[in-house]
């Protein structure tokens, strides 16, 4: 993450060289990531029996680069031989363009968990409120909530023996 090889050369633990090399490595994964995106591979022979011996699909029409290494089955160095405009890059490289390809989905839903969780932990409850009053909340939830006093949502949510339908009928 550059915000912390930025902290690091800030507080002397990194060098300006290696933080510069940090910066260069990331801004060649970003231009390789935007390259895969945009460039497509027509459907040949050469290509369907690569994906058919690694199990995986064979392609009808054309196919991005980077939807091909989305592919579990399919590796970086799969595609070499059909990418004819790919870069010399370092390995470091094209393993870090490699795992934010065929990761990118789980990051942005991770990602959209962590918005999510620090939305309900602003959602503030009041100090005084009366859970035995709240109509619908079960009743191992009332004792529970009266008893620890949460204070956000969040914190409700984590109580062992409050279910989420509870915390929708808080909400």
């Amino acid at each position: 993450d550059q915000r912390l090889s930025a902290y690091g050369l800030e507080i002397g633990l990194v060098s300006p060289e290696r933080h510069q090399a940090v910066l260069d490595k990331y801004a060649a994964v970003d231009r390789e990531i935007k390259r895969l995106e945009s460039c497509h591979l027509a459907p040949t022979t050469a290509l369907n029996a690569m994906l058919e011996a690694r199990d995986t699909a064979p392609v009808t029409n054309s196919a991005r680069l980077a939807d091909l290494l989305r592919r579990p089955q399919v590796s970086y160095a799969d595609l070499a031989p059909f990418d004819t405009e790919r870069p010399s890059l370092p390995a470091s490289v094209t393993e870090e363009v490699e795992i934010q390809i065929k990761y990118a989905g789980y990051l942005a839903r991770q990602e959209k968990q962590v918005a999510e969780f620090q939305k309900e932990e602003a959602r503030r409850l009041p100090e005084n409120l009366d859970y035995a009053a709240i109509a619908g909340l079960r009743l191992e939830a009332q004792e529970k909530l009266a008893k620890i006093r949460p204070v956000s949502i969040g914190q409700a949510g984590r109580i062992s023996g409050v279910s989420p339908a509870d915390i929708a009928v808080l909400l």
